[in-house]
């Protein structure tokens, strides 16, 4: 995906725990959404437009998931004290 760089004006901060999860809801009539919820704040990732789904889309969609992967390859590894994890675990 070719995205322009831009300077990162701000950076928003969204903590996992008991409240936080993530939902896909497909539907038949237009392109899916991705909800992620943290508490009392909703993000929904969609499509550029909700009736096709572009190259970029299906671009951005693969670099989603693998990088959600690889977040909970990382989280996995602190949890259970794997090597390259910080070996930190949270009863």
């Amino acid at each position: 995906m070719a995205r322009r760089r831009t300077h990162r004006i701000s950076t928003i901060t969204l903590n996992t725990g008991s409240g936080a999860r993530a939902t896909n809801h497909p539907y038949p009539a237009r392109t899916p959404v991705l909800s992620l919820d943290f508490g009392a704040l909703s993000v929904l990732v969609t499509t550029s437009t909700g009736d096709e789904v572009t190259a970029s889309d299906l671009e951005f969609a693969r670099q989603l998931a693998h990088q959600a992967h690889q977040f909970a390859t990382s989280v996995e590894r602190c949890y259970h004290g794997l090597p390259n994890g910080r070996g930190v675990m949270a009863a």
